[in-house]
């Protein structure tokens, strides 16, 4: 359940408008802001500005090779940044983990299913997958794992929103593809997950499942008007996770995986940094009492200097030159 972290202010907001990507998952998002917000302020008239972002332009290349996840969101705050949008909505795990000068991450939402999920419209499992198959992910993280335990299967990218990277499994591009759960789940596409792969190994990245609100550090009432859809087990996680990449300069060309659980004021976390061909890999496990936002810092700041401790930085040198 959702708690908020701040009082709200007197005054309900008028007009609120939402910045969003156009795919179906990203709209998804955004309305289902636009839905809690409404439930909250009635009175409020909420719009959502959709935007074509780079990341979504771009997918003949690796994210890795192209700046990243980044390149989905920086549209949405130049959008912010000019006044055409009050807030943006984010899958969190595309938010970059530190935040440029002058945005927030203002809020974060209630979390989905942070595993991944195995979609194959001929296959079981990633057992059943012959010699040779092709499995298309987009991340150099579910990369190094699959490379590691099934190195008989051929690996490759596969990019374009949910709806894109499902055409191209039905299509017969790819034997299997690997995808967030939490994007088929809000999309009613759970039936076409054929087994949710378990967090050990298979962890998620950082913010996985995750809805980010970001605005601009100058607008606390608009901070303050999204604080009830704050969840606090959620936070608490995600920022445990996001510390973890901060520090090992988590991006998508970093196979690196964060996941933590928040519960009656206890957090675990675990964590790797591995090769992308999955030979190599360093893995912590943490466990720490958590009040704040801070606690959970602490603590992925300690996991990650555990990774760092046993070579991490070997294992993605051009992030530490």
């Amino acid at each position: 359940m959702s708690q908020t972290l701040n009082s709200s202010p007197l005054t309900a907001p008028k007009r609120l408008v939402i910045a969003s990507r156009e795919s179906r998952l990203a709209m998804w998002q955004a309305e289902h802001v636009r839905d809690c917000l409404k439930k909250l302020y009635p009175g409020c008239d909420v719009q959502i500005l959709g935007m074509t972002t780079r990341g979504d332009q771009i997918l003949d290349k690796a994210l890795s090779k192209v700046g990243g996840k980044g390149l989905f969101v920086k549209e949405l705050e130049t959008a912010l940044e000019d006044g055409r949008a009050d807030l943006a909505v984010h899958s969190l795990k595309d938010v970059p983990m530190v935040m440029p000068e002058g945005f927030d991450l203002a809020c974060v939402m209630e979390r989905e299913d942070a595993r991944d999920a195995f979609v194959s419209n001929d296959f079981a499992s990633l057992e059943d997958l012959p010699k040779g198959a092709i499995v298309g992910t987009s991340s150099l993280r579910r990369e190094s794992v699959l490379r590691a335990k099934f190195p008989h299967l051929e690996i490759l990218p596969l990019r374009g929103n949910l709806d894109t990277r499902m055409a191209k499994l039905d299509r017969g591009e790819y034997q299997a593809i690997i995808l967030a759960a939490a994007g088929l789940k809000r999309l009613g596409l759970e039936s076409r997950i054929r087994a949710l792969l378990p967090y050990d190994p298979y962890t998620p990245a950082a913010g996985q499942g995750a809805l980010g609100i970001e605005t601009l550090s100058n607008h606390p009432n608009i901070k303050q008007w999204l604080a009830p859809l704050n969840d606090l087990p959620t936070l608490f996680s995600v920022s445990a996770e996001r510390m973890v990449s901060r520090q090992l300069g988590g991006s998508c060309e970093v196979p690196l995986a964060a996941y933590a659980v928040w519960d009656q004021n206890q957090m675990h976390i675990r964590s790797f940094v591995a090769s992308t061909d999955g030979k190599a890999i360093c893995l912590a496990n943490g466990k720490a009492k958590v009040e704040s936002i801070e606690d959970a810092e602490a603590l992925g700041l300690a996991v990650a200097q555990d990774l760092l401790a046993q070579g991490a930085a070997d294992l993605i040198p051009k992030i530490f030159k």
